[in-house]
């Protein structure tokens, strides 16, 4: 007779394998697209966030787009995952928000984001909060900061074009930070005894690392960046609030009067992750996208030349030649949105987005289970030779003649369907009064790094070193 050992391991050698087996091949009420599954819990992960040196689509998707076709499974995550690169089914995935899907991410992500925040919350909770942030980043709010951002970006590229080299993702992060930080919080660094900014810094780079929550990685940090970011924003709020007639004129004066109408459903926690979720978003996304048209600019003489010319114009055309921009002059910069569109076009901030399925779903030959992720990507969309001729080229002149209205099948830099981004608008303004400042006054030479990595977000790993000069008049 055989030990007992030899059937308990046995036992454990079958589960394994039963369990594996599942894992491999899902159950599902119809046809499920084709694909790998990978290992169980950690599936294609790894695979899927594997850095690649180009604005091309990753290799992760092309390599299953040629043996699985525009729709696969896969896992990532520890979750079971339906990509799709299917123009049609992308956009209906975007637009069924609510519907058929419902929004989804990693518990990793979830931990970081707070079980609160804007991007968790659904149905009435999420569009209350997001009439909150249009108060600050909505389309309405854009005509009364002309002079602030102005002001900001003056400042900051004084002190840029006085240094001998500056690292332009950093910097431009820092100047957004100092508006937000203002605009939202009358944070001012310079009078703090804390430095917010550096707990920021933490969070963005563990964000994006495997979710070890162990002392000393970088998941870990992120976390505690987060926690010592709650506990200061949570200070701010009560000192407030030990001073009701004091008056600052921001966002957290806003925050305030909401909390104390007795028919609310704001909470001191969901004010708290608002504010948070906007400087984090605010300062990390505009950033990179303001490196990344540098970049394309430097990259583009041609499409630097025309739009410093439309920007010349504008100063040209002022009565006033030391007067502020106005929404007159705003609305005139055509070109300048071409080169905005084409920047997030290439290297756009939304890079894949995921949804839950609520109920099962029929599409094609293919079922969609209740309960699997779905995740789109935008850069597949946008890289399309279907949708954009040459679309690795930086060709700011196809978009002449085309006025762009929040997503559309081909174009979902911020998203679509209801999780389009209520910031969207804001974030190109931030960027055209940036490039109006610096390509009216400046100029600005290249002195190390500029290569970009997707992780799959677009990243500089050696920075994005410039030495700003100002123009002879």
């Amino acid at each position: 007779m055989l030990p007992v050992g030899v059937y308990i391991a046995a036992l454990f050698v079958v589960s394994i394998t039963l369990w594996v087996y599942r894992w491999r091949n899902p159950k599902c009420n119809g046809n499920l697209p084709p694909g790998s599954m990978g290992w169980p819990l950690l599936g294609e992960t790894l695979q899927l966030i594997a850095p690649t040196q180009t604005f091309d689509t990753p290799s992760f998707i092309t390599n299953r787009i040629k043996r699985y076709g525009s729709i696969y499974r896969t896992s990532l995550l520890g979750a079971r995952v339906i990509i799709s690169t299917d123009s049609e089914l992308t956009n209906m995935i975007l637009q069924q928000d609510g519907q058929s899907f419902k929004g989804w991410y990693p518990p990793s992500i979830k931990r970081l984001l707070g079980s609160v925040g804007i991007a968790l919350v659904e149905g009435s909770l999420s569009k209350y909060l997001k009439s909150m942030m249009r108060t600050v980043v909505g389309p309405q709010s854009l005509k009364k900061a002309f002079s602030e951002i102005e002001s900001v970006a003056t400042r900051n590229m004084e002190k840029w074009a006085s240094q001998e080299s500056v690292e332009l993702k950093t910097a431009v992060a820092d100047m957004i930070f100092e508006y937000m930080g203002k605009k939202l919080i009358s944070y001012d660094p310079e009078k703090s005894s804390e430095n917010l900014r550096e707990n920021f810094d933490s969070f963005i780079q563990g964000a994006v690392s495997l979710p070890l929550r162990i002392p000393g990685t970088a998941y870990y940090k992120c976390l505690q960046g987060k926690k010592k970011v709650m506990m200061m924003l949570k200070n701010m709020l009560e000192a407030r609030q030990a001073k009701p007639n004091k008056v600052h004129n921001d966002f957290f004066d806003y925050v305030l009067e909401e909390l104390k109408q007795n028919d609310t459903i704001l909470t001191e926690e969901m004010s708290l992750e608002l504010v948070f979720g906007l400087l984090i978003v605010n300062f990390e996304t505009i950033s990179q996208a303001i490196t990344v048209a540098i970049k394309f600019l430097t990259e583009n003489p041609q499409a630097l030349k025309e739009l410093t010319e439309e920007h010349r114009k504008i100063l040209d055309n002022r009565e006033n030649p030391k007067a502020g921009l106005t929404w007159e002059e705003y609305k005139s910069m055509t070109f300048t949105y071409q080169v905005i569109n084409e920047t997030l076009r290439l290297g756009g901030i939304a890079t894949i987005l995921f949804r839950e399925a609520i109920k099962d779903i029929k599409y094609k030959d293919y079922t969609i289970p209740a309960g699997w992720v779905v995740a789109v990507c935008p850069p597949v969309v946008h890289l399309d030779p279907v949708n954009y001729k040459d679309p690795l080229n930086f060709n700011p002149w196809r978009w002449e003649g085309i006025e762009l209205k929040g997503a559309s099948k081909s174009f979902m830099a911020f998203g679509g369907g209801l999780r389009y981004c209520t910031g969207a608008d804001f974030a190109k303004f931030q960027m055209a009064i940036f490039l109006h400042c610096l390509v009216t006054k400046y100029r600005w030479k290249l002195i190390k790094g500029g290569d970009i990595v997707r992780t799959p977000t677009v990243q500089f790993p050696n920075g994005f070193h410039v030495q700003i000069f100002e123009k002879e008049n």
